[in-house]
């Protein structure tokens, strides 16, 4: 018979504190692979958006190319109250490691900004970045309070005291409200533009957190008018709200979409796939069928409305983007 093994020597506390934490940490490893393996997507199918274009109008766009490609859209949108600007400043501060492929502006100004700071493929180049349809920057009234025989006539005539705590507008450091007036800083100097601007904050008007929001102070009553863009218009108008757009003028934007090709896309192939999809005259007049562009054409040189000098609007972007924060200070 033969004899008993000896009783093991006792482990020591720190041996079994160390498999301890060796068994936790090959546990917690397997949970995180299971986690990876069910979250992750594979690159071929996948393709990441950063989108500025209202939610509402863009999803099912995006449907109808999934349908089409059996591509996944992972999407990032903004919001209502920092419109475009929260994404361009994302995308500025992931260039070096980029992980959107694919940028749809909903105005013209900040794609043109980072398409100077080289954010995206082939700056300068239509393969790059291109507009799509137009919507525009209108005026707005409240149809039980005015009609077109007294409402305002010029983006001047808002700092008149008879418009007094009477006018809704965005908060213009942001989205298409922010472009309209650069725009019109070029269009009437920057003195004239800058004692507007305090004449107008002066006869206060309502700021408020995006255009939609606009439009439901105007159809509200609490503003006769308002300074928003025509999509919002024609969504409050569809829902039966007392409101009314007035007719264009040279103060008017004409403001394009825009789709964007990012520099370094960890998905190249789906990016240009969905670049293109969004580039379709189909997918245009959809857009215009959904009521976020007013027309599939782009704005022309031709149009009797505010024409921008980009490159010297972003020249000037940093002096004219301080006075608008310090007059519009909330």
């Amino acid at each position: 018979m033969l004899p008993a093994d000896p009783d093991p020597p006792p482990r020591s506390s720190s041996q079994s504190r160390f498999i301890a934490w060796l068994i936790l940490g090959l546990g917690a490893g397997l949970i995180l692979l299971r986690f990876l393996s069910r979250h992750a997507e594979p690159a071929r199918d996948t393709v990441v958006a950063y989108i500025a274009q209202d939610q509402v109008f863009a999803e099912p766009i995006l449907a109808d190319f999934t349908r089409e490609t059996g591509l996944r859209v992972r999407t990032v949108f903004d919001s209502e109250a920092v419109k475009t600007v929260a994404l361009a400043n994302r995308l500025m501060a992931e260039r070096k490691q980029p992980q959107c492929d694919v940028f749809w502006g909903n105005e013209e100004l900040r794609t043109r900004q980072l398409e100077a700071q080289g954010v995206f493929e082939q700056p300068g180049s239509p393969q790059g970045w291109a507009p799509v349809g137009h919507r525009s920057r209108r005026l707005v009234i409240n149809t039980r309070r005015l009609g077109p025989t007294n409402a305002p006539a010029s983006l001047l005539d808002l700092t008149n005291a008879v418009w007094r705590g009477r006018v809704a507008l965005a908060y213009p450091l942001f989205g298409t409200t922010a472009t309209h007036f650069l725009a019109l800083r070029q269009r009437w100097g920057a003195a004239a533009w800058e004692h507007w601007c305090r004449a107008l904050r002066a006869n206060q008007p309502f700021l408020v957190d995006g255009n939609s929001v606009v439009v439901q102070f105007v159809a509200r009553g609490e503003a006769w008018v308002g300074l928003t863009d025509s999509d919002d218009i024609e969504a409050a108008r569809r829902e039966g709200a007392p409101v009314a757009a007035l007719p264009l003028t040279p103060e008017s934007l004409l403001i394009p979409n825009t789709v964007a090709l990012v520099r370094g896309a960890p998905h190249p192939e789906p990016a240009r796939r969905l670049f293109e999809h969004l580039l379709r005259t189909e997918t245009t007049r959809r857009l215009v069928d959904l009521h976020a562009l007013e027309d599939t054409k782009t704005p022309s040189a031709t149009s009797p409305t505010l024409q921008p000098d980009w490159p010297r609007l972003l020249q000037e972007l940093v002096p004219a983007t301080e006075t608008l924060r310090q007059v519009f200070l909330r």
